[in-house]
């Protein structure tokens, strides 16, 4: 049996923008990839209500968008555009590109307040002080 496919979602076009990354996207990546956020898994370039989103935590219900200079003009577009995305259960967060270059452990701390406590993996416990324990 060939491939299932659902009709209306970009892949073709997320695919294309995963292979053609921008520096603040990979930069964000970097930072997202392999769970190590609070043990969040994200993917990028993800369709997602007809949009392709640039990280997406489905655990978490959680879209992150970099916004460039040109979203300054877009801003009734990107409006609707969350709305639809909200309407399927996804909070969306927006962060220029300026705030991934100046201040990446805000956009992090943010993301990770996002996040609903549950989809995060449990904090370890400290290793034991040291010693051999009680005597």
């Amino acid at each position: 049996m060939g491939a299932r496919f659902r009709l209306g979602r970009p892949t073709a076009l997320a695919r294309e923008l995963r292979n053609n990354t921008n520096e603040i996207e990979r930069l964000l990546w970097s930072r997202l990839r392999r769970s190590q956020l609070g043990g969040l898994k994200f993917s990028r370039q993800m369709p997602i209500a007809g949009f392709v989103v640039d990280f997406i935590c489905r655990s978490a219900h959680l879209v992150i968008e970099l916004d460039g200079s040109q979203h300054a003009e877009a801003a009734a577009y990107d409006s609707r555009r969350t709305q639809t995305i909200e309407a399927q259960g996804y909070r969306v967060i927006r962060f220029w590109n300026s705030d991934v270059l100046t201040n990446m452990d805000g956009v992090l701390e943010t993301i990770l307040d996002a996040a609903p406590s549950g989809a995060r993996a449990p904090t370890p416990l400290p290793p034991p002080a040291s010693g051999r324990g009680s005597k």
